[in-house]
């Protein structure tokens, strides 16, 4: 596939490394050229490159397997929330959006997704907002809610990936 300025691009490497936690990128790719090579994604080369191939791979299939198992129930296994998701129930609480481009997960920035599944959305919400979202922090750890993101970020459609790959389109 072709990413920015004609570079070859490994979609699950690409997001997984953007999703991918300070501490995880040392580990997983070492020091990184701020700039790109054709043909090297990211601008990694040789076994950091390999690395990362390796590590976003792992990561896309644990946020596959954990989301199947935490998140499909309300979230839908493709991503496509539940029915009526803009509607209000009698509760106060919405029902769980979509995680594909119709919904609005993609405006968040990875941080903000990160503490809503982390915390919880009330936790996070403003508080004239009632969110029914559960916080996972005390069942999942960051690296598996970072796989999770991931792995809906799949969801998304390749050119909005590649946008807010390059800082635009997340909400900050």
């Amino acid at each position: 596939m072709k990413g920015t300025g004609g570079m070859k691009r490994n979609v699950p490497i690409a997001l997984a490394l953007v999703c991918a936690s300070p501490a995880a990128l040392a580990v997983a790719v070492g020091p990184a050229r701020a700039h790109s090579h054709q043909g090297h994604e990211m601008g990694l080369q040789g076994p950091a490159l390999e690395a990362a191939r390796k590590e976003g791979s792992k990561q896309l299939a644990r946020g596959r397997r954990l989301y199947g198992k935490h998140c499909a129930s309300c979230h839908g296994i493709d991503g496509e929330g539940q029915d009526n998701w803009r509607q209000r129930k009698a509760d106060g609480t919405f029902p769980a959006p979509p995680h594909d481009e119709a919904g609005h997960t993609w405006h968040h920035s990875d941080r903000q997704i990160f503490a809503y599944t982390k915390f919880g959305g009330q936790a996070v919400a403003p508080k004239s907002f009632k969110s029914a979202m559960p916080a996972f922090g005390k069942i999942l750890g960051d690296r598996d809610i970072w796989a999770i993101i991931a792995h809906i970020k799949t969801f998304w459609p390749k050119a909005l990936r590649d946008k807010r790959a390059r800082g635009r389109g997340n909400g900050g």
